[in-house]
């Protein structure tokens, strides 16, 4: 930074110059001449000052010229003056001749600095004779350097002031993202944490493990391909699993161990504790929470788990459940023996009542053609008729051998004739006792086929009735044996040490969760913010 002058007017020491150097101008002196044609074409460089202005010559250069016009006598008003004044006696201000003289007149000490000798050391330029003092300028001239600045300084400065500008935004940044952290995430985690580590109530896990078994007695009903395998069980075991996470169960504990009690007592944190008369709902809410039963299909163990603030009182609701989970299988099989014998019992009556119609019809046949053996009527009749037509034929030929005679007996043609006859009637009259009607629409033979038909339903009744009855026996012989058992693998144990609140992990969770809510919030808000601003 440039200090402005005090002084109003000001001299600058003027720098010995060489003895042959030309005299200073009278008029330069007063004013800068103005440039003719001849001086614009000065091969120097131009001699007009908006071009010397335009040119771009830094402050040194212009101090360097300045010095340069005075080194010979010359007087500008500005900088640029003294380069245009000294083009315009043809010298060349940023020559390195005229740099390098001028340098050494200012290190060559004048006469009365070497002690009066009036002599300099050789290669040196012999000072002036005449005392140089500064002159006087006018005051409308500033002849202060030069206070601007380059290009590549310039832009150093912007880009620093950039670079700051980043920085200062980045450290608010920062510090505002350090306050939304601490402030969504940090703070929610540590009142978590609190709670878990100062004010959650210890609660006591019980855990036991039981699954269901089939019987491997069985009568005779057979045995099925996953008999004895975890799968013929499989329905069962997810049926005590539902009655075991359902109201109904929490109802019964509630009656028997009194669970609303449990966890309605003060000494409970609130967060936990179930409310002073809670509905069934509420309950049953804590029931789940508090109440987790699991069953693995590949094992087919049912694992349950208690979790209560009182030990002894978790192991109770266990073995309690356990009952209740017992209690329901044995219903469920019982109520499946049940139904086996009763529709054993429904198959025996119908098999009675086939057995029974069978007979009645057999026997109203009978009664209707009187006569208790069709069959045997019908093969005495067959037998009659062979014998008739056996004789018949016979006297059929007895009458052609007497006929065969040229005189035969007349007495003896006509008593065959007569027997022919008789034959042929009794044959004709057996015959139609064959076809007749004897229950009124039906004939013998229909008859016999009708009674056969009813013989063999009574038959088939039989067999029905009598596989009917051995049925029945198997089902009341399994129904009095249980088919369908419970057993305990892991009995349930009160515990010593309290199993929850889990306290490290419960607060790193809560930590994630808070982070992963916080995380998804930004990203949100700054997709909407980048679509509104695009």
């Amino acid at each position: 930074m440039t200090t402005k002058p005090k002084a109003r007017k000001f001299r600058i020491p003027q720098r010995p110059v060489p003895r042959n150097a030309p005299e200073p101008d009278a008029v330069a002196e007063d004013a800068a001449p103005a440039p003719t044609e001849q001086e614009t074409e000065n091969p120097l460089g131009s001699t007009d000052l908006e071009e010397i202005h335009k040119e771009g010559l830094t402050g040194r250069q212009l101090r360097m010229a300045r010095r340069l016009a005075q080194k010979h006598g010359l007087a500008p008003p500005t900088d640029h003056d003294a380069v245009r004044l000294l083009r315009i006696k043809g010298i060349d201000p940023f020559s390195r001749v005229n740099t390098l003289e001028l340098v050494m007149a200012g290190r060559a000490p004048d006469a009365e600095g070497d002690g009066g000798a009036g002599q300099r050391p050789s290669g040196k330029i012999p000072p002036d004779d005449r005392v140089q003092l500064p002159q006087t300028l006018p005051e409308k001239g500033n002849t202060l350097p030069s206070t601007e600045i380059s290009p590549a300084e310039r832009r150093s400065r912007e880009i620093m002031k950039v670079q700051r500008d980043i920085a200062k935004r980045r450290r608010r940044r920062t510090a505002l993202l350090l306050t939304r952290l601490a402030f969504f995430v940090l703070l929610p985690t540590i009142l978590v944490g609190y709670y878990f580590y100062n004010i959650a109530t210890p609660m006591y896990s019980t855990k036991s493990e039981f699954l269901i078994l089939k019987s491997d007695g069985g009568g005779g009903g057979g045995s099925s391909f996953f008999s004895g395998t975890q799968f013929a069980t499989n329905q069962d075991a997810i049926a005590v699993q539902s009655y075991l996470q359902s109201k109904d169960a929490m109802l019964r504990l509630n009656e028997d161990e009194g669970f609303k009690a449990h966890y309605s007592d003060p000494a409970i944190d609130p967060i936990q504790r179930l409310e002073s008369d809670p509905s069934n709902e509420q309950a049953y809410k804590v029931y789940k929470r508090n109440i987790e039963i699991g069953y693995d299909p590949t094992e087919g163990v049912i694992r349950m788990e208690v979790v209560a603030a009182d030990p002894v009182l978790g192991a109770e609701f266990s073995r309690a459940l356990i009952a209740y989970a017992e209690e329901r299988v044995d219903n469920l099989s019982l109520r499946k023996r049940s139904n086996a014998v009763q529709d054993a019992e429904q198959a025996l009556e119908k098999a009675q009542a086939e057995r029974r119609n069978a007979q009645e019809r057999l026997v109203r046949m009978q009664n209707e053609g009187q006569i208790l053996d069709p069959e045997g009527r019908i093969a005495a009749l067959r037998g009659q008729i062979n014998n008739i037509e056996v004789l018949l034929q016979e006297k059929q030929l007895e009458l052609q051998a007497l006929l065969d005679n040229a005189r035969p007996n007349s007495s003896r043609v006509e008593g065959s004739r007569a027997d022919v006859r008789r034959l042929e009637a009794l044959l004709a009259d057996l015959r139609s006792q064959m076809t007749a009607t004897v229950s009124g629409e039906n004939s013998l033979a229909e008859l016999a086929v009708q009674i056969q038909l009813a013989q063999a339903d009574l038959a088939a009744a039989n067999e029905v009735l009598q596989s009917a009855l051995v049925t029945l026996e198997t089902s009341r012989r399994d129904a009095s044996s249980q088919a369908r058992y419970l057993t305990t693998s892991v009995v349930p144990v009160a515990s010593e040490d309290p199993s929850y609140p889990r306290k490290f992990e419960n607060t790193v969770l809560a930590f994630l969760i808070f982070g992963g809510i916080y995380l998804m919030i930004s990203l949100t808000a700054s997709i909407l913010r980048e679509q509104i601003s695009s």
